[in-house]
């Protein structure tokens, strides 16, 4: 479909800070969120968006555990399930909002999706994916104690890690084509998706994990044929070296470049790793081009103006400096 893009919003982009962290907190930052989303919308785009859920998932996970003693624990496929529905709510809310003080008449709606993965997969023996907030290290300790996976993650603190296995099919999938297009502006595979698999009856049931949402986003642009799939994070562009003091920013990159470069570990499994894969995995299938910004970038990133972008091939199959 023409100018059809995915947008990838990072869960933790939804908060802002330790000090706003309730509902309402994610609420005024999902509203900003969705003004950018509105403006491409503005500029002629057909936009699905997906998001994801780690610190959401994971305040329902810890309130589960403090409440323990008193009520049932809550699955983690139904945390899942739980998070893309009120996030899904707040930013169909936010985006119908919007719409009328611009005068845009197009319909939002939430499709809370079940994306189905490998029952065999090995993350289930390797839990990796950081959700929920930051401890230190003294609580980390003690959450170890508690049989909990902790790991440091990014300088920023310590986080639990639950399984994130690859994602293989998205099961509403028709859905979400027919809605697209007849013009809904569609929310999707938020928080990767809810994992499940088939049973040995063939049915459908849940599983204890969390997909990387980046990952699910390239499965669906890929399925539902978007031209672009743009991801945001907290940063303005992609850096080799991160952090450190030769850290260089890139402003394009090809597949192959993108390759060797997460190859030789630029790019960290729990931070810009997923989103390079997700990258490569978009552009292989036959999408056109991967824009990596932060939201408050997005309009200027498409516009060319900042951002990296990602191809296949470099543009016009000429030369380039990848590297600013």
């Amino acid at each position: 479909m023409k100018n059809l893009v995915v947008v990838a919003i990072g869960g933790n982009s939804l908060i802002k800070d330790k000090a706003h962290q309730t509902v309402e907190d994610q609420k005024k930052q999902i509203e900003r969120t969705c003004s950018h989303i509105a403006d491409l919308i503005e500029k002629g785009f057909e936009v699905v968006i997906t998001h994801g859920n780690g610190p959401q998932i994971g305040f329902i996970l810890f309130r589960s555990d403090v409440a323990k003693d008193k009520i049932h624990e809550v699955p983690l496929d139904s945390c899942g399930a739980d998070t893309q529905g009120a996030l899904g709510y707040q930013i169909q809310q936010s985006l119908d909002n919007e719409f009328r003080k611009r005068g845009i008449t197009k319909p939002v709606v939430s499709v809370v999706t079940q994306v189905e993965v490998d029952a065999q997969d090995p993350a289930f023996c390797n839990p990796t994916k950081p959700i929920g907030q930051f401890f230190d290290k003294e609580d980390a300790e003690l959450l170890k104690k508690q049989g909990w996976k902790v790991i440091e993650d990014s300088g920023r603190g310590w986080r639990r890690v639950v399984a994130s296995p690859q994602p293989k099919k998205i099961i509403e999938l028709d859905a979400i084509e027919t809605l697209v297009k007849n013009g809904f502006v569609v929310i999707a595979v938020g928080g990767g998706g809810i994992p499940v698999a088939r049973n040995e009856q063939r049915d459908l049931v849940g599983k204890s994990a969390v997909i990387d949402k980046d990952l699910a986003s390239s499965l669906l642009a890929s399925d539902i044929h978007a031209e672009k799939l743009i991801i945001t994070t907290s940063v303005e562009k992609v850096a080799l070296n991160f952090g450190k003091p030769e850290q260089q920013y890139l402003d394009e990159l090809i597949v192959s470049e993108a390759k060797r470069y997460l190859q030789e570990g630029h790019f960290p499994a729990g931070s810009m790793g997923p989103k390079i894969q997700a990258a490569i995995d978009f552009l292989e299938h036959g999408g056109k081009e991967v824009i990596i910004t932060s939201l408050e970038k997005v309009t200027d990133a498409v516009e060319g103006r900042t951002g990296t972008r990602i191809k296949e091939y470099p543009i016009n199959n000429k030369e380039y400096s990848t590297i600013k």
